[in-house]
């Protein structure tokens, strides 16, 4: 029998909507030196992606110079926190769904390939920092998603199973990772899908198995 412990969530897309913000903020600092990446583009290579490996992509099949990366990263920070100063509030249903797991001794992560100061930020934004036991960035570890990577470290600090822990992630490169990591796993389309009677329900389907 399955016995769920712990739940894991990724950021951007899941429990929040912020997969614009980090597109609209690259694109700002892209397009200093004459750059995009289109809508298209973004949805079927780049998103859930660090900025640095987009940059890198841009290199090889853009011909973007690399010697701009640094500055270009810089911008997006800057651009992505304007946004996040702007756009990003407390959602109730994230901060109960979130406050009764815990009341129900779910231990609960969150699993980023954002850097680890855009992540504070939008915790604190979105007032949902005090619900987890702890979060990682793409800088805690060597190789960000799409490499499970990310989520065996944080499966062997709640010091659990696979088996004992439930993924919640929404792009294709934050579920491969999740699927390899050998964890259940649960794909979202937006933060909306995130609320408690759904997760409740995850678990009770796969606790049944």
């Amino acid at each position: 029998m399955n016995k769920i412990k712990a739940i894991i969530f990724d950021m951007d897309g899941v429990l929040i909507d912020a997969r614009d913000w980090h597109y609209e903020a690259l694109n700002k600092a892209l397009l200093l030196f004459g750059y995009e990446i289109n809508r298209y583009e973004h949805l079927t290579t780049f998103d859930g992606l660090p900025t640095i490996k987009k940059l890198e992509m841009l290199s090889i099949e853009k011909n973007l110079p690399r010697p701009l990366h640094k500055f270009i990263n810089e911008m997006k920070q800057i651009y992505t926190t304007e946004q996040i100063f702007l756009n990003c509030k407390p959602k109730f249903q994230h901060q109960f769904a979130l406050s009764k797991l815990r009341s129900m001794n779910y231990q609960l992560a969150l699993c980023s390939n954002s850097i680890r100061n855009t992540i504070q930020l939008m915790l604190e934004k979105s007032a949902l920092t005090d619900y987890l036991d702890f979060y990682l960035s793409n800088q805690d570890v060597e190789n960000p998603k799409p490499a499970p990577d990310i989520y065996l470290k944080a499966i062997k600090k709640l010091n659990l199973t696979p088996n004992e822990c439930l993924i919640y992630e929404d792009n294709q490169n934050g579920l491969k990772a999740a699927y390899e990591s050998g964890a259940h796993v649960m794909k979202v389309e937006s933060p909306e899908d995130i609320f408690l009677e759904r997760i409740v329900a995850d678990i009770s389907a796969i606790e049944e198995l």
